[in-house]
């Protein structure tokens, strides 16, 4: 690796950008030293840790716009894990997924369990997506709102003409609480909290619909052998007792609910919707007067504005820029490994700082112009 010192005046004041975990603000850390610390080795099944997990839940469905009848579920494991709650409790019969990326596909191959119908797959190209059809027989459709592996993005909207009774997934792990959406255009929103919500994986939350779960409480009385860890009638019922089935990180909902009082006390979805956009439309707009880079995302409609992938020109290597990136104090700009791209990918979340993002980009500069 060439060595290029960057001048401290170019440096941002936080140099994470990464794509999850993601940046945490100071001002969570502080509070959890202080309220939050207090919390850890106590019993989750006791009040104060009760109130935290029920401090969260009233301050999602403030985030997310209070739609009348949903319900802020919780469990553990993650977003890979509820690919599998899905599967052996929400899905029935035939679903269609919307495939533009790594983590669309996971969860295609999760609803196509063998007690499941061979699953509808649309298949976009890497860096564009397709749309949802259609289709008799379909049970759920299911497409990610934002494709964290290629920074494509998905609107959250239902589709005319589809069975009585079709629900809708939408996978927002990394859209959630960075992207503004209208909750009723879909039935199970769900995602994990190391994005735009500044904290640590292990916990998986879905704002779901009544009709998502008159259907979990279908098939919880049906003979399908569902997990006790993968049912999510059992996190249903223990959400609404403002606890989890097994023991939670208490950290991790600490630093969860200093977030979502954060953004709400500032203006709430629209609110980050707004530092999102302002952040990821910088980085755009630099590539795209670039003489060395261009959006990955060709068509701006599909352009996520919270993970931006930045492609470079061959004769500049990417990943040399992002080690010298990385050997003065900014880090997590690499590419999805799986993708195999000359570029960066830049996490534009909501704790990010318009500032920071401004400060990359001259900071890519200046070590592109001393590689030559």
């Amino acid at each position: 690796m060439v060595e290029i010192n960057i001048p401290s005046d170019l440096l941002p004041l936080d140099g994470r950008f990464g794509c999850g975990p993601s940046k945490v603000r100071p001002a969570q850390l502080a509070a959890f030293s202080a309220a939050g610390a207090q919390l850890l080795g106590t019993s989750h099944r006791q009040a104060p840790v009760k109130h935290l997990v029920k401090r969260v839940q009233v301050g999602l469905m403030d985030l997310f716009h209070n739609p009348s009848g949903y319900e802020v579920v919780m469990g553990n494991g993650g977003s890979t894990a509820f690919w599998d709650v899905a599967a052996f409790s929400l899905a029935e019969a035939k679903s269609q997924l919307l495939v533009h990326g790594e983590f669309g596909a996971k969860f295609a191959t999760a609803l196509s369990a063998p007690w499941l119908e061979k699953p509808t797959v649309i298949q976009g190209e890497p860096g564009s997506r397709s749309e949802l059809k259609a289709e008799a027989g379909i049970s759920a459709y299911a497409y990610p709102q934002n494709e964290t592996s290629t920074g494509v993005v998905a609107p959250v909207k239902r589709l005319a003409g589809v069975d009585d009774g079709a629900l809708f997934f939408t996978d927002a792990t990394s859209a959630a609480g960075g992207i503004d959406f209208d909750p009723k255009e879909t039935d199970v929103y769900y995602f994990a909290p190391q994005k735009n919500f500044a904290s640590d994986g292990g916990l998986w939350f879905a704002l779901m619909s009544p009709k998502a779960i008159e259907r979990v409480e279908r098939i919880a009385s049906s003979e399908r052998y569902i997990p006790e860890f993968l049912s999510l009638k059992t996190a249903i019922d223990n959400s609404r007792l403002n606890q989890t089935l097994n023991t939670p990180a208490i950290a991790t909902l600490f630093l969860l609910a200093e977030q979502v009082d954060w953004m709400n006390e500032n203006g709430g979805l629209k609110w980050a919707d707004g530092r999102t956009k302002a952040a990821s439309s910088h980085l755009y707009d630099w590539a795209e007067s670039s003489a060395f880079a261009t959006p990955f995302v060709s068509n701006v409609e599909h352009r996520s504005q919270v993970v931006s992938t930045i492609d470079f020109i061959d004769s500049v290597d990417a990943a040399e820029v992002a080690k010298i990136l990385r050997a003065n104090g900014i880090v997590d700009t690499e590419p999805y490994r799986k993708l195999g791209r000359n570029q960066l990918r830049v996490a534009t979340f909501t704790a990010t700082e318009l500032s920071d993002v401004q400060q990359l980009t001259k900071c890519i500069d200046y070590v592109v112009e001393r590689l030559g």
